[in-house]
């Protein structure tokens, strides 16, 4: 997380707590059990005969991925360990017991069958998506460091006035529009510093403080669903999407913002209208403090020119040709070539994310390139299940599954094996808007779980505050979450009946 960020301090104790959480002496004995557990699974797996599997001509290193992806799933949804800690896990298995570099009296072709590139496996790590993360995080970084971030904020707020509706409004709009561009952790952090002078002058008693509180996790998780680069998830459906070995969709940054964005922005106004009904304000109007340090030198000048060119060339890439993961790339080379960047401020990109969302794409590549995916598309008549069941199904299971663990790690999960029944089904799917709706509804699932103070990162700081309880939490979060959930999918329906996309 960005140190410079305003509001580091309550993700450090939200980090805190979580690290004292988790080594507790009585959770450290069930994450042993747990662990315990997840490793006889896989041994089963990994040993079990090959026709338990009702396959045929299954070969020891695709049953070795079955195993991989079983330790995966379970360590994934038990959190055994961090999600980033399981990810590198399932690049070091792959690459020691199934590559063409593993171990060797372990990995003879002629007897375990055909061995995966170790090459394509590394190469996960830098895929193309990797590329736009580092983007989106050295643009946050930049932003945060010359103080921009904050200016923006002040700036934008201020048209809101100073009624309290229209206040909690703009923190609405301001904490969404952010989240599009920013880690939706560092967003909330900072919107909620931002929100402490305003909560000086709210009555205790009153359920404003409630309504500002809860309007920055319900924007922050509402806005990263507006750009590819706005939450994990989005990168991971865009990679399935556009893979030229795959779906070959080609869905452009500009395409995806063109109908996701107003999606948002009804979702905010709905998340708006429920907030000031829900928790209503007894004090009419609230005076904007909000203080700005940001440096008025030449490197807050290259990063605000630079931040614009950018988002103007992903929204043009279709225009252009330049790809949004090669757009990805030029504010970084930009600010490293300036001085904006230095090499500390690498250490701010968030490694663990990246690290999670690479172990999701190795595990695709493992599926597809062992030809383990065809074997499943054969061995299971996906052509036969009905396509609304499949939406709704996956649909349910991403948000069940999101509102516990990490929504990356829910997607990197669901999406392999989604792309492979989407595959599979082929034309069936354009009864309810094609592979778009499904892979694409996974990533809106995602974002609009948030129902716990462990859903999300910005729920668990907004928790923190000790503003809000759980059960008003819940309140909001689930109804947004299905309104969320409705909405997109209905949009997606539209979109690929009407082949927009």
């Amino acid at each position: 997380m960005f140190k410079n960020f305003p509001g580091f301090h309550l993700v450090e104790a939200y980090h805190q707590v979580s690290h004292a959480k988790k080594y507790h002496p009585g959770r450290v004995i069930k994450k042993s059990a747990q662990a315990i557990f997840v490793l006889i699974v896989t041994l089963i797996l990994w040993n079990m005969p090959s026709s338990f599997f009702g396959m045929d001509g299954l070969t020891v290193v695709q049953q070795r991925i079955i195993a991989i992806f079983a330790f995966a799933t379970l360590m994934w949804l038990l959190e055994v360990v961090s999600s980033w800690a399981t990810s590198v896990a399932i690049i070091g298995l792959l690459l020691l017991f199934t590559s063409d570099s593993g171990i060797i009296f372990m990995c003879d072709e002629t007897k375990v069958g055909t061995l995966l590139s170790y090459k394509a496996i590394m190469a996960t790590f830098a895929d193309p998506v990797i590329m736009l993360f580092i983007g989106g995080f050295v643009l946050a970084i930049a932003a945060t460091k010359t103080g921009l971030d904050g200016q923006l904020a002040k700036v934008l707020l201020k048209p809101f006035g100073s009624k309290s509706e229209n206040v909690l409004l703009g923190f609405i709009f301001i904490t969404g529009l952010f989240s599009m561009f920013v880690s939706n952790t560092a967003t909330a952090a900072m919107m909620l510093t931002f929100l402490t002078p305003v909560f000086k002058q709210l009555p205790p008693e009153g359920k404003g403080r409630i309504a500002m509180t809860l309007s920055i996790p319900v924007a922050a998780n509402l806005g990263g669903i507006g750009t590819p680069i706005g939450t994990p998830p989005n990168t991971i459906a865009l990679k399935y999407l556009n893979d030229p070995e795959g779906l070959n969709m080609n869905i452009g940054f500009g395409e995806w913002m063109l109908y996701m964005v107003p999606l948002v922005i009804v979702l905010l106004f709905i998340s708006w209208f429920l907030l000031k009904k829900i928790f209503p304000f007894t004090q009419k109007t609230v005076q904007l403090e909000i203080e700005s340090n940001m440096k008025r030198d030449k490197k807050t000048y290259i990063v605000i020119i630079t931040f614009f060119v950018t988002v103007a060339l992903w929204l043009l890439d279709s225009v252009t040709g330049i790809n949004s993961y090669t757009v990805a790339l030029i504010p970084f080379v930009v600010f490293a070539l300036t001085g904006v960047i230095t090499k500390y401020d690498l250490e701010e990109i968030n490694w663990s994310v990246i690290w999670m969302v690479a172990g999701g794409f190795a595990l695709g590549y493992s599926l597809n390139a062992s030809g383990l995916a065809e074997k499943m598309v054969e061995s299971i008549p996906f052509g036969n299940f009905s396509p609304l069941l499949i939406l709704i199904l996956s649909g349910i299971i991403c948000y069940a599954l999101s509102n516990f663990i990490s929504n990356s790690a829910t997607a990197a999960l669901l999406m392999p094996i989604l792309a492979v029944v989407c595959t599979a089904m082929g034309d069936k799917l354009e009864a309810i808007g094609g592979t778009s709706t499904i892979l694409i509804g996974i990533a809106i699932a995602a974002s609009s779980a948030m129902v716990l103070p462990i859903s999300t990162p910005p729920n668990a700081l907004a928790y923190s505050t000790n503003l809000v309880n759980q059960k008003d939490m819940a309140h909001i979060g689930l109804i947004m979450g299905v309104i969320s959930i409705v909405l997109g999918y209905l949009l997606m329906y539209f979109i690929g009946t009407a082949h927009l996309i």
